[in-house]
């Protein structure tokens, strides 16, 4: 049975060396009329205390012909994909405000935080599949890594630039589901730091810390760009060097995310996961004055918390658990998130719940039945349980 979806598809760009200039203008073109944008929606309610809305500001592209040509180089698509940036950027400091949280206001963009260009709709580009290449108006005809044909309707690309590389992504809708063979096996997963996941199957899958692997490496080239003069030659060129490491480290975690999670994807039929609140687990602690000193703070363990959020961010629950669900939808799969209450201190066993269960990180074993097992193996055990009871309403209703 096949569904509509959308999906992204993402290609190296290999730009010849006048595209790339053609390319890096635009990304300046278009980073000075975001800024100008802002500063128009900034100025209007400052003074007139009037909203300018971004059809409002798309009105205001037909007189940008006369006066700055070069902008609209690559069709008024472009321009219109860099309003509707910062829109989206409007609406979502406005849905964080209203929600509670304390978000910062949308701010201008300096040429180092400016870094793609954005076709909202079919207009100004072109897939040319079997010259593997993609024609951007203005740019020609910019070759490919066409590794694998698109799928469905394509309806807007994104172009972005990543140190001394481009990249293409397109936005495809109505790509039908590639169901697979049914297996028969449902599996609960715990997800950890030192285990990146534990399966109630009793398979532990270290994690990686492919973060913690570069953090000499890292430091290194930090102490280097601090001896850096300013607006120096060489301090670009260190600032680049960071940069490059950081992209090999999110690059090698996306990557094993990426085969994780297709490998769970094709054995297992349902998926269970703690429905986790990431944001919330790796906020740092408060301080604590004392109030005996003034201007000093007592020990709270933020030290060890900045050492477990940076080891939570270095595992990737967040990117592993996105690629599981959109995979999972892809090969009809379920994917299920159970609360995480418990689930830790439960015995798989007998069922029996108390905080002295959990002996150590990994070492379980119940006060009651004195079960023993490794902690996140348990833990695995209990969130595929959770998940099957959550579903027996479901296929009851059916019934």
């Amino acid at each position: 049975m096949s569904s509509t979806r959308c999906r992204t598809f993402r290609y190296r760009l290999h730009p010849t060396f006048r595209q790339s200039l053609a390319l890096t203008a635009q990304l300046n073109y278009q980073r000075e009329l975001y800024n100008a944008a802002l500063e128009e929606r900034i100025g209007a309610w400052k003074w007139n205390h009037r909203s300018v809305s971004y059809v409002d500001q798309c009105r205001t592209l037909t007189g940008l012909s006369d006066l700055r040509p070069e902008v609209l180089a690559s069709g008024t698509v472009l321009c219109r994909g860099t309003l509707k940036r910062l829109d989206r950027a409007f609406a979502a400091f406005y849905r964080r405000v209203k929600s509670g949280e304390t978000p910062g206001f949308p701010r201008f963009k300096s040429a180092q935080r400016f870094d793609s260009l954005q076709w909202e709709d079919r207009s100004g580009w072109k897939v040319k599949e079997r010259d593997r290449r993609f024609y951007l108006l203005g740019i020609g005809e910019v070759k490919a890594n066409y590794h694998r044909a698109l799928r469905g309707v394509p309806k807007a690309i994104t172009v972005k630039r990543e140190g001394t590389k481009w990249w293409v992504s397109v936005r495809c809708v109505d790509v039908a589901a590639e169901p697979l063979e049914p297996t028969g096996r449902e599996v609960g997963l715990d997800l950890g730091v030192t285990n990146l996941v534990a399966t109630s199957d009793g398979e532990l899958i270290l994690a990686e810390h492919f973060g913690s692997r570069a953090r000499a490496q890292l430091a290194s080239a930090q102490r280097a760009l601090a001896t850096k003069q300013r607006e120096s030659n060489r301090r670009k060129r260190q600032v680049e060097t960071v940069a490059r490491l950081h992209r090999k480290v999110a690059s090698q975690r996306l990557n094993a995310a990426h085969q994780l999670s297709r490998r769970l994807v094709n054995d297992y039929d349902l998926i269970v996961l703690e429905d986790l609140k990431i944001t919330h687990m790796v906020r740092s602690l408060k301080a604590i004055a004392d109030p005996d000193q003034r201007g000093s703070f007592l020990p709270n363990g933020a030290r060890a918390k900045a050492g477990l959020n940076r080891s939570i961010h270095d595992a990737g629950w967040a990117t592993l658990t996105s690629l599981l669900s959109y995979k999972a939808e892809s090969a009809g799969r379920m994917v299920v998130r159970v609360k995480a209450h418990h689930t830790s201190q439960r015995c798989a066993h007998c069922g029996h719940v108390e905080p002295g269960n959990r002996v150590t990180q990994a070492g379980f074993h119940c006060q009651r039945c004195g079960h023993e097992d490794h902690a996140d193996l348990n833990a695995a055990r209990n969130i595929l349980r959770a998940g099957r009871a959550r579903l027996a309403p479901a296929s009851v209703g059916r019934n």
